[in-house]
């Protein structure tokens, strides 16, 4: 260690001893960036060069000199970039060097000679000079290189035709079609032959163009110049050419629409509907809407009121026939279009339709798929039978449809019922007691024995009827309805003990789906008869059945329409029977309405005693608490409800008779507070 240096410090390395961090940073910043960043940056305007005024020769040489020297320098450090070409070149051009401008353009050409600019601007200087035959040498070579640039023959073709060269703007033009361009390239032509009147030249480039372009549009802009011209018949050739030219198989409707107004033009309105129709009949419905609207147009203005209900007609024909083919199962669209075509009045017609929409039957096996559609067999047999009279064709759609469908898993009693008053209408009695009894036969339902039996009702064949109703109420004993239309049919035939026998039957059933129906009409069967013990029976032994309160007010109601002296004491005793047995099924509504009956019963007897008695047994409504629980089960607190208190309860004697007192101590209360408030009144009066 060197004396004087301090003991623990380290010895300084020698500068390049030192190790730098070699590896890549995260963020990568080129040259191009930090000069970039350092001109946006720049804060204070560098000012321009300052101008250097030219006095003589030689230093207009030595500056040029200098000029010449930047751009070479540029062109050496990147070659490619035409923009320094282009620079030297214009610059050149600006000292009136055309000379050496046209040697930095065929220097710049030979590094690139696919660059459209450099071409370009070459020729443009050279137009701009008025060196016409250095600028058709451009022209002609660019066009050579790049035949397939549209700039370079337009404003080739433009400079002959400015110099007055047609002739060379027209061969220009032919070398160029040579190529087959673009459509605007022909169109260019054609207008240059038409500003110097040349229809014939014009009409041969469009024979040429049309198929050189064989477009739909093309072919119809050759027409209008034609009809523009007053060439009608060279136009309407045209048309037909274009029209045989595509066939039906590429068939456009904007020909036609074309073809049809130029006719229309020229007042062959028969001509044009001629085409209209022609179209309408080959083009696909789905490419011929633009088409209907025109022909809709045409016969509205040229046509008679046939013609135009012919092509309205037409019109939602398509639109139907276009929606079926995207929905065929659309049931509603085949009943519009069906009623459309019956208004036309061609049967056969309606028959082809009928039979399209029934071909469409549903694909799966469940009755709500096959609701709207059943009516379309419907309508095709009643079209047949009420329109085109044929009874043949009818009764063979009712067949038909009965076949189809499927009776094991659903049928429609409708058809069946229909099919048989059809043949009633045929007067066909033994047809249709057939086909009602297949239908029973096959897939008995309710409606089809109701149907039955109203049809041997209007033939009155009771034996029949009587028959038909045993065999419904075999089918279906829970029918209560059906029990009471039975009854009915013997009570209005005078057999009162058969009535009586049905209604026995019925309810001693042990299913009925509305049994009280049942005893009220027994009940009032017998009431009508004047029966009034076997009704009061009635009542005894449907009170055996059931205790409802209804039930005793309906019996407290006969008691009391019933003509003898103890009428009012046996409702009176109706209304107490209720009031006992009621009391044991603890259901305060009936209670509640059995007391107010009663108690506008005695109010109408005019029995005071029994109305005290009445007014007693009425219950008092009073506010209770009962605890409520959430639906988990836990506490919820408390809740007010207000419930009846009956007097004649055993259970709610003691309640009531507390109620009572606190009911009482509240007015004796009220009553000493009235009275201390009197005695401090006259105290303040003294």
């Amino acid at each position: 260690m060197a004396s004087g240096e301090p003991p623990n410090k380290k010895p300084r390395l020698p500068k390049n001893a030192r190790v730098k961090n070699k590896m890549a940073a995260d963020v990568q910043i080129t040259a191009e960036q930090l000069l970039r960043e350092a001109k946006d940056r720049q804060l204070e305007k560098v000012p321009d060069p300052p101008k250097q005024p030219i006095t003589d020769e030689e230093e207009l040489k030595d500056l040029q000199l200098r000029k010449r020297k930047g751009f070479e320098d540029n062109l050496r450090k990147n070659r490619n970039m035409l923009k320094n070409w282009v620079k030297y070149a214009q610059w050149e051009e600006s000292q009136k060097e055309y000379a050496r401008a046209r040697s930095v353009f065929e220097r710049g050409i030979d590094v690139d000679h696919r660059n459209v600019v450099i071409w370009l601007k070459y020729a443009e200087m050279e137009m701009k000079h008025k060196q016409v035959n250095h600028a058709r040498n451009i022209w002609d070579r660019a066009v050579t290189i790049l035949p397939r640039v549209n700039q370079f023959w337009y404003k080739y073709t433009y400079m002959e035709e400015m110099l007055g060269n047609v002739a060379g703007a027209r061969q220009v033009f032919e070398r160029w079609m040579e190529w087959e361009p673009e459509e605007q390239a022909w169109l260019s032509y054609i207008k240059m032959e038409m500003r110097y009147n040349e229809i014939d030249r014009a009409r041969q480039i469009y024979e040429r163009f049309v198929l050189v372009h064989p477009e739909v549009k093309n072919w119809i802009r050759y027409a209008k110049f034609e009809e523009a011209h007053g060439f009608i018949s060279n136009a309407r050739d045209v048309y037909t050419r274009c029209a045989e030219f595509f066939g039906d198989e590429d068939m456009d409707e904007k020909l036609y629409i074309a073809f049809a107004k130029f006719e229309e033009g020229q007042k062959e309105y028969e001509r044009a509907r001629a085409i209209y129709k022609y179209a309408l009949d080959h083009l696909p419905k789905d490419k011929a809407q633009e088409l209907f609207k025109c022909y809709t147009r045409h016969e509205k203005k040229y046509g008679d009121r046939a013609g135009i209900e012919d092509v309205v007609l037409n019109k939602r024909k398509f639109q139907y026939e276009e929606e079926l083919n995207s929905n065929p199962m659309n049931y509603d669209i085949w009943f519009d279009y069906i009623r459309m075509v019956e208004e036309s009045g061609i049967e056969e017609t309606t028959r082809e339709v009928y039979e399209q929409a029934i071909a469409n039957v549903p694909p799966s096996q469940e009755k709500k798929f096959w609701r709207r559609y059943i009516y379309l067999w419907i309508n095709y047999a009643l079209y047949e039978e009420l329109i085109a009279k044929d009874m043949t064709r009818a009764r063979a759609v009712y067949k038909a449809c009965l076949e189809l469908i499927p009776h094991k898993l659903f049928t429609f009693a409708k058809i069946w019922i229909m099919y048989a008053k059809f043949e009633i209408r045929q007067k066909e009695i033994t047809a249709a007691r057939k086909v009602l009894g297949i239908a029973l036969g096959k897939c008995p339902k309710p409606k089809l024995y109701k149907a039955y039996i109203e049809v041997e009702m209007q033939l009155r064949e009771f034996d029949r009827c009587r028959k038909l109703y045993e065999k419904f109420l075999e089918y279906s004993p829970e029918n209560c309805a059906t029990w009471m239309k039975f009854a009915d049919l013997e009570t209005s035939l005078g057999d009162v003990d058969r009535a009586r026998a049905i209604y026995e039957l019925a309810i001693s059933q042990p299913a009925l789906e509305m049994p009280e129906v049942v005893w009220k009409a027994y009940i009032d069967f017998e009431i009508k008869e004047q029966e009034f013990n076997n009704a009061r029976d009635l009542y005894k032994r449907l009170l055996e059945h059931t205790q409802h309160v209804k039930v005793w007010l309906s019996l407290a109601k006969f008691e009391l329409s019933v003509e003898s002296p103890n009428n009012v004491a046996n409702t009176r005793n109706v209304y107490k029977d209720a009031s006992v047995v009621l009391k044991d099924v603890k259901d305060n509504a009936q209670r509640i309405m059995l007391l107010e009956a009663w108690k506008m019963f005695e109010a109408e007897s005019g029995d005071t005693a029994q109305q005290e008695q009445v007014e007693k047994l009425l219950p008092k409504r009073v506010k209770k608490r009962r605890k409520i629980y959430k639906p988990d089960g836990s506490d919820a607190g408390w809740e007010e409800y207000w419930d009846y208190v009956f007097p004649d309860d055993d259970s709610n004697a003691p309640n009531l008779k507390l109620l009572q007192m606190a009911k009482k101590w509240k007015e004796t209360m009220n009553s000493d507070e009235s009275e201390s408030e009197e005695s401090e009144s006259e105290e303040d009066d003294s």
